[in-house]
């Protein structure tokens, strides 16, 4: 009781959500990549994590979050699958993280070329995408405008093949559009709940509001009604005969239970496409499906997108990535250790609060990740 009742007050001079933040981005940098903001000249910067060392044997990968915290929320539990065996680039779309444009375009088309301008700003022509949701809008339409650029595409949960009359049918959860606003941009602890059981097939355990008042002070409270102007975009006068289509292959990856995006549209997604795409449907899952079952959703990527690599570059490997490769950072032991190591440090400091500190934003992460 006495816990519950001192967690709100320390919330008030500790940001568990920006706590948690600071160590995805130490871990991104141990992983070897750098953040970097890169500014196209015309009212646009991008800020991406790219690598520290570019490995010219290795091919490129760029990870593209959809809507939530920004890209190391949505990627951070995943990186370590893919950091041996390509050069990760991890990008922040525009609105989100650090990233903004002053020109007026709000289309995933605007956010593909942005992110082509970016990967070429770097050096990079030709790449396999991941695409989460709303990313997955935009590595289409990147797969779509640049053909020869992007080599493969997984598209998770993406509702590519969503038509304008589909809401008005009754297949969404929301019927309008001010209604995925309130529930997709989340201003309230309320609101926040809601997204989470709409997301995921098992809701985790109620989260106390205090948590979730400060996540949505962190990460949704910037850039409101241009995200409302995003989704908007995606949402009206979409017609399926209106998609191109794509001859990569493609891996689209479902959860069973989605309500944001129902399975439906990822068969359909399947039957645009054609012969050059494969699905794969995750069961006990719904829309937050890289966090409900993520060993399977790595296992179908590694199989997708490792496994069909004409080389194997575990000879090419450093030893700190062979290190990776062998443990994850990531896991129960990863946990474990960081725990063990805040308890350590606390009895040398004599300060017993900051075990209580860590564990919490490690908690704070397992309960705050919104996958949209």
């Amino acid at each position: 009781m006495v816990l519950h009742s001192m967690f709100p007050k320390l919330s008030r001079c500790f940001s568990f959500t920006a706590s948690r933040d600071w160590l995805y981005r130490q871990s991104f940098s141990v992983a070897g990549l750098r953040s970097i903001a890169t500014n196209f000249g015309d009212g646009t910067t991008m800020s991406c994590w790219v690598p520290k060392i570019n490995h010219p044997s290795k091919p490129t990968l760029v990870l593209i979050h959809g809507f939530g915290a920004n890209a190391m929320w949505q990627y951070g539990e995943h990186l370590h699958h893919f950091i041996t065996h390509f050069n990760v680039y991890v990008p922040d779309l525009i609105f989100f993280g650090d990233s903004f444009t002053s020109r007026p375009e709000r289309t995933e088309t605007f956010q593909a070329q942005c992110l082509m301008k970016l990967m070429e700003a770097h050096g990079v022509h030709r790449m396999s995408l991941v695409g989460t949701s709303y990313g997955g809008f935009v590595g289409y339409s990147m797969a779509a405008q640049f053909p020869q650029a992007v080599e493969r595409l997984v598209l998770c949960c993406a509702g590519v093949c969503f038509e304008e009359n589909d809401m008005q049918d009754g297949l969404f959860a929301v019927s309008t559009l001010d209604e995925a606003f309130s529930i997709l941009l989340p201003q309230t602890p309320d609101k926040l709940r809601e997204l989470v059981k709409l997301t995921h097939w098992r809701p985790t355990m109620d989260v106390p509001s205090f948590f979730l008042a400060d996540f949505i002070q962190v990460m949704c409270s910037t850039y409101i009604e241009e995200k409302k102007e995003l989704i908007e975009a995606i949402l009206t006068a979409r017609q399926l005969s209106n998609l191109p289509k794509i001859t990569q292959p493609t891996l689209i990856v479902w959860g069973e239970h989605d309500r944001i995006f129902p399975l439906e549209l990822g068969y359909r997604l399947k039957g645009h496409i054609g012969e050059s795409a494969e699905i794969a449907v995750i069961k006990n899952a719904g829309h937050g499906v890289i966090l409900e079952e993520p060993k399977e959703f790595a296992r179908h990527l590694k199989s997708f997108l490792i496994d069909t690599q004409p080389t194997s570059f575990s000879s090419q490997l450093t030893l700190w990535e062979k290190i990776q490769k062998i443990f994850d950072f990531r896991s129960f032991w990863g946990a474990l250790a960081v725990c063990c190591g805040g308890i350590l440090l606390a009895e040398l400091l004599g300060t017993p609060l900051l075990v209580m500190v860590i564990i919490l934003c490690y908690l704070s992460a397992r309960f705050l990740f919104i996958y949209v």
